[in-house]
């Protein structure tokens, strides 16, 4: 009899009914597999968006269930049972966010469950950052920064069965080439996605290659920015019929002696389905996503009745069936499909834009809540210099004279803001303003770090002041004041020129650099454009305007002045500022310039009409202005309307917004500026400045108005006679540049259904045209749409207001109210630069890095006591013993423990881009910094949670033939030499020495 059980026993587990775990966590854990059969891969899982339709909070702690029934905390506490009652069980997990909340909130048993569950690979975390952030409108500096918190955490609370192998963006909407690129610099294994162009999906399934390798860099040496990806065949949700969530309304399975028994018709239902998905993918093995948006709150829904699948499906082995199912992750998944050993397509592009049928492409998304996301690009720059002061000042940053400092609360609120529905805009307004609401407490936190840390640096304890709303010339200091300090603080490893502008009540100012030298200012009026936006929010009649600059990773203080006509010297000042007052005309202006650059108007129409670049002696006539598209409500081609996600203008030709401009200039010695009034609601400055190569566009966009009935989308459109053969070029999130062509795809034969929205891309710093000799660059300040839909042509999408929803889940138009209700004004720039193809990249490239990483003011009214007794103030300072190169760019600098420091260094052009700044650069890391010696240094992967020599990534074989493997070179820390696109991450162990400079 005991013969007969344990024969039986056997035949059970050959059939994979009682199987138990691995030992080990990660490949090691996997589940036994049968190579003679199709292997169906379940994997468990939720998908948690990190605020959506309700904020953060009411995600986590299911409030506001009227809205959407969704409590994360739920989840893992239904799902950590489940996992413990049954070994074969396993389930993932991905956003952080939510994740370190709810640990947050365990008492110590519960943790040491949790723990035993990950070093057994039950459950798995996949992908690991702070939130699965979106790939067109954010930043990569942002996106590291977001995934290196999530994975810290993970490291650091479980260990190396904590690292996610697989990198997971189910739902981001389109992929873009630099995130693969980032992926596989972090370590990953492969990267899994449930997106993309329904026309690329058919084509794919179709030729069976719905997995391949991504060559995502044109730069780095394969393989090391190739990564394995593979698209899931159900979007991220379950196959029809078989959802099992207390959301689903599919029926369960009922096994039992019952009129309502469907193992039968299940089982045949499951074997099709599972037959039908392998056509498409090559190996034996085949992957089912069991969850979706929230699932899993009652887990024991899904696991019951997927423990009924596995069995059932699984005995029909013993009728012939060639089908075995098992509890997987996509860890497992990838593990046997690199055993398979076959060689796999490349593929160079990215997957932009996203379309989900003939009239829907996702392309709205790249401009949706453009104030927003400029307020996250700003949020970015500040982060850095947050960061920065805090590693250069130490211990003092944190626990000053100002209070309790704190940068975490700014890096969590940016790695929140990073979500696929926040930068992206696609989230409800309630929700936007609690993404806002986080970033400002982030602000707030650190700005006190910063006071500590300017104090301690500087040796004055000041009243600092930070003015936020300088764009709309409201500063109460320098309004007022008759006196005040101006400190500018640089974080770019190398030294800077900014043109101050500050709102000012006076008429004459004296400004004194460093040393104690006049520096030549000017004072214009304020605008009526810029009365007009901030309304009650100031009174400033004028802006002063000086030249300042400050040295590589540190700060210049000026002195300002305001001249009350007294003594000799200010009457000096006063007549020499009379005798070059700035000029105000009102005629229709003809041309502005400087030293380098000259653009003239057409005197008739107050329009852009031509660009000089006057150190080439190359001119290109431009002619600038803005349209709009009305937005579609539907049609009788489709029902599809414009909103927050989809891009559907109602015609293919925008509408002009106006023939010509009101305009009048105003010219002096450090500034020349045309103002173009458009309409009641938009306006511009075309301005350039002394010293500058490139051309500012200062834009205004606002209240759109919606009295016809009609939702609009504003765009800046250049036109020039440049012959183009229908391709331009964007940035893949602000590094390498991609060439776009119109109505074309790389991979697959494009039927063109929307000729505008389906050539839209994301640009997230640059867009350029080019012939064969002349190149047109406009860099943006934050992530827009942008395209060129004839030859010569660009147009930037810079606001859009809708009256419609566009039935993506979000389920509100986008509206956007703005502070007075009456709908949002919002204001930017371009930077347009006209050169030479050759030396276009050494222009924009900088510059998008300068306007990236701008220059940080901080203001005081000055006369503040020593920070302590004795120290010398220092008035100008650098951290670093000499500037980088300006082809390296210093990425990161930020407090990783009590006695380290976490350091990126990055090379920041392309290969064969420029002839000079293209070159490998070799950088003497340990004598970099003046502020802190290098004690010890060990180089780590992009987001520090491996060694980079203990890094090991599965190998795949592409068709092409095997990537050569390059060995890694050993670290000399005097001696770090960068290639063009490379990122190189350090962790320093650091000894503060303290400031240097005068």
């Amino acid at each position: 009899m005991w013969l007969l059980v344990g024969l039986i026993l056997s035949r059970i587990l050959g059939l994979g009914l009682l199987a138990g775990p691995a030992a080990g966590c990660g490949y090691e854990s996997c589940p036994a597999t049968k190579p003679d059969m199709l292997n169906v891969h379940l994997i468990p899982h939720t998908h948690n968006d990190v605020g959506w339709l309700k904020t953060v909070d009411q995600y986590f702690y299911g409030a506001r269930n009227n809205i959407q029934h969704a409590g994360v905390q739920y989840i893992l506490d239904s799902v950590i049972p489940q996992l413990q009652a049954d070994p074969t069980k396993r389930f993932i997990y991905v956003e952080v966010a939510f994740f370190y909340r709810w640990w947050q909130l365990q008492a110590e048993p519960m943790r040491q469950v949790v723990r035993q569950l990950v070093n057994e690979g039950r459950l798995e975390f996949i992908n690991g950052g702070w939130c699965m952030n979106d790939e067109a409108a954010a930043h990569y500096n942002a996106m590291i920064d977001q995934m290196t918190l999530g994975l810290r955490f993970l490291q650091e609370t479980f260990g190396e069965c904590g690292r996610p192998r697989a990198a997971w963006h189910i739902d981001p909407f389109g992929h873009s080439r630099e995130q693969a690129s980032l992926f596989a610099q972090m370590g990953f294994d492969g990267f899994f996605f449930g997106r993309l162009d329904y026309q690329d999906k058919a084509n794919r399934q179709k030729l069976r290659e719905m997995e391949q390798i991504w060559r995502a860099s044109a730069n780095l040496q394969p393989p090391g920015a190739d990564l394995f990806t593979g698209v899931l065949p159900n979007g991220y949700s379950p196959p029809p019929a078989l959802c099992w969530d207390e959301f689903c309304s599919d029926n369960p399975i009922v096994d039992d002696v019952s009129d309502e028994n469907n193992v039968d018709e299940l089982v045949a239902y499951f074997l099709k389905t599972a037959a039908a998905q392998a056509k498409h993918y090559r190996t034996h093995h085949i992957v089912m996503t069991m969850g979706s948006d929230f699932h899993y709150e009652n887990a024991n829904l899904w696991y019951k009745n997927m423990d009924k699948l596995i069995k059932h499906v699984n005995v029909q082995q013993l009728n012939g069936s060639r089908v075995h199912v098992l509890y997987s992750t996509p860890t497992c998944y990838l593990w046997e499909l690199h055993k398979a050993n076959l060689s796999w397509s490349l593929k160079y592009d990215d997957f932009f834009p996203y379309a989900d049928g003939p009239h829907q492409f996702w392309t709205g998304y790249f401009t949706s809540r453009p104030a927003f996301k400029r307020y996250e690009r700003l949020s970015n720059n500040f982060l850095q210099v947050c960061n920065q002061l805090e590693a250069l000042a130490g211990p003092m940053a944190t626990k000053g004279p100002y209070g309790d400092g704190d940068s975490t609360v700014l890096r969590r609120a940016m790695a929140v803001a990073q979500h696929h529905d926040a930068v992206s805009g696609t989230e409800k307004q309630h929700v936007a303003n609690d993404y806002a609401k986080r970033l400002a407490a982030g602000w707030d936190a650190c700005q006190v770090l910063l006071s500590n840390a300017l104090a301690s640096i500087s040796g004055k304890k000041e009243n600092f002041v930070y003015c936020n709303y300088l764009n709309i010339s409201v500063c109460p200091l320098t309004e007022s004041a008759s006196t005040f300090m101006v400190i500018l603080y640089n974080p770019l490893g190398r030294r800077v020129s900014w043109n101050v502008r500050l709102p000012v009540n006076g008429a004459a100012y004296s400004v004194a650099d460093p040393n104690g030298q006049l520096v030549p200012n000017e004072v214009v009026p304020v605008s009526n454009f810029t009365q007009q936006v901030r309304r009650d929010r100031g009174d400033a009649a004028r802006e002063l305007i000086f030249p300042a600059s400050a040295p590589a990773l540190g700060y210049s203080t000026y002195v300002v002045s305001k001249m009350a006509g007294g003594d000799l010297r200010s009457r000096l000042v006063k007549r020499l500022r009379e005798q070059a007052r700035p000029r105000v005309h009102t005629w229709s202006p003809s041309e502005i310039r400087n030293e380098h650059v000259r653009v003239l108007f057409d005197p008739a129409t107050g329009l852009l009409r031509e660009i000089q670049n006057l150190d080439k002696s190359i001119s290109l006539p431009v002619s600038q202005n803005f349209f709009w598209y009305n937005a579609s409500i539907g049609n009788e081609d489709s029902t599809q309307a414009s909103g927050a996600y989809i891009f559907r203008p109602n015609r293919s030709e925008p509408i002009h917004m106006a023939g010509r401009a009101q305009t009048y200039l105003v010219k002096n010695k450090l500034v020349q500026e045309v103002y173009q009034n458009f309409s009641s609601w938009c306006s511009q400055v075309v301005r350039v400045y002394a010293g500058q190569t490139h051309v500012e566009l200062e834009w205004t966009v606002g209240p759109i108005p919606i009295d016809d009935g009609l939702g609009k989308e504003i765009i800046s459109r250049f036109e020039t006679p440049l012959q183009t053969d229908g391709r331009f070029y964007t940035d893949a999130n602000g590094r390498e540049i991609l060439e776009r062509r119109r109505d074309f795809r790389a991979t697959w034969n494009l039927s063109q259904t929307e000729t505008v929205a389906g050539n839209y891309y994301p640009v997230n710093s640059r867009i350029y045209i080019k012939n064969k000799k002349l190149q047109l660059t406009v860099l943006t300040d934050r992530s827009q749409g942008g395209s060129s839909l004839t030859d010569g042509s660009l147009e930037l999408m810079v606001h859009r207001r809708l009256l419609y929803d566009d039935s993506r889940g979000v389920g509100e138009p986008l509206l956007e109210p703005g502070p007075y209700q009456d709908g949002l004004v919002v204001r930017g720039h371009h930077l347009l630069f006209l050169d030479t193809v050759e030396s276009s990249a050494d222009q924009h490239r900088l510059q998008a890095q300068q306007e990236f990483m701008a220059p940080q003011l901080v203001l005081a009214p000055g006369g503040g006591p020593p920070f302590r007794r004795g120290q010398r103030s220092l008035k100008q300072f650098s951290a670093l013993n000499q500037e980088l190169p300006h082809s390296i760019h210093l990425l990161t600098v930020a407090q990783w423990d009590p006695s380290s420091v976490l350091i990126r260094l990055e090379h920041q052009f392309e290969r064969g881009e420029s002839a000079n700044s293209s070159q490998p650069v070799t950088i003497d890391l340990l004598h970099l910094f003046s502020y802190f010696t290098i004690t010890s240094l060990q180089e780590m992967n992009l987001v520090a949670n491996q060694q980079r020599d203990a890094v090991t990534r599965l190998s795949w074989r592409p068709a092409t033939g095997p990537a050569r493997h390059r060995p890694y070179p050993s670290l000399n820390p005097v001696s770090v030499t960068l290639e063009p696109m490379e990122i190189r991450t350090f962790l320093a162990t650091v000894q503060h020495t303290g400031p240097s400079g005068g």
